[in-house]
């Protein structure tokens, strides 16, 4: 199965080269564990301009909820009119492993038979922005294949949207399996501590050697930042934007199920949103 998503893959990504449209601005947050990254993913995913398309590559799978969307209940209907329980990515690879679900689809090459399932099952619409999510692997094995799927997303859909947002695990790997290889941003979302510092340079190395191409790398402080924190981090050499200032709602939200989008414009969180997203080029500045 491996082997067939593999060619899939690539011939996927032999007709991104070959065609003239371009992707939508591929953003990307990571960062070290529960220093807010699917936080800013959401907070951002109110301001940048639509249509958007949020890609959570994280198995713990926190954006939805941050979104205001539970995964565990949500229900779809597919372009044949069949309601079902919405996939992860990696349901979606169980489903295609047992192969009775590409026979659904009738004749028709795998090529152009799993973007198709990827839109149908895993796909969340609503009117501000679309999910997809890879999800957690409930048997054993490990994340290749699902992960393999997950770089269908991109150039298959990935010019149909203004702007696509990756809300990444915590960790190096996922930039080590080079699951993003094209980033226009990338934000490293931070804790004011010297392992975060050591992480921007581990970023940096990682990115470099398994070549994976950006065109802009910004650092972004999270609440616990204060002016000794930022002094430190702004004196890296690189682009530090801004910190994403302590809301007590946020929380509150969180615990209640609300959606972040849902957040007054007047609140601490999201002005330090608009001032970071301004610096980063995606806002006018009034």
């Amino acid at each position: 199965m491996e082997d067939i998503i593999k060619s899939v893959v690539h011939e996927i990504r032999v007709a991104e080269a070959a065609s003239n449209e371009k992707t939508g601005n591929i953003i990307v947050s990571t960062g070290r564990g529960g220093t807010g990254k699917s936080t800013f993913v959401a907070l951002a995913a109110k301001y940048l301009c639509p249509p958007l398309l949020l890609l959570d590559i994280d198995p713990d799978q926190n954006l939805a909820d941050m979104v205001g969307i539970n995964l565990d209940e949500l229900k779809i209907k597919t372009e044949v009119g069949r309601e079902v329980q919405i996939k992860t990515v990696s349901d979606l690879r169980s489903d295609i492993e047992e192969e009775e679900i590409l026979v659904e689809l009738g004749g028709g090459t795998v090529f152009t038979k799993v973007p198709l399932l990827m839109k149908w099952y895993s796909q969340y619409t609503s009117e501000k922005f679309d999910l997809i999510s890879l999800g957690p692997r409930w048997t054993k094995g490990d994340y290749r294949s699902a992960n393999f799927l997950f770089e269908f997303v991109i150039p298959s859909m990935g010019k149909d949207y203004a702007n696509v947002v990756v809300d990444s695990p915590a960790g190096l790997e996922h930039l080590n399996r080079k699951v993003i290889s094209k980033i226009d941003d990338l934000f490293i979302i931070l804790d004011p501590s010297l392992k975060s510092l050591k992480h921007v340079k581990r970023v940096k190395k990682i990115i470099e050697n398994v070549d994976i191409i950006y065109n802009n790398l910004y650092l972004v402080g999270n609440h616990e930042f204060d002016e000794e924190a930022v002094q430190h981090f702004e004196s890296t050499g690189e682009a530090y934007l801004g910190t994403m200032s302590y809301d007590a709602n946020v929380k509150h939200y969180n615990m209640s199920g609300k959606s972040l989008l849902d957040l007054p414009d007047s609140s601490p969180a999201c002005l330090s949103m608009k001032r970071i997203l301004i610096k980063a080029g995606y806002l006018g500045s009034n």
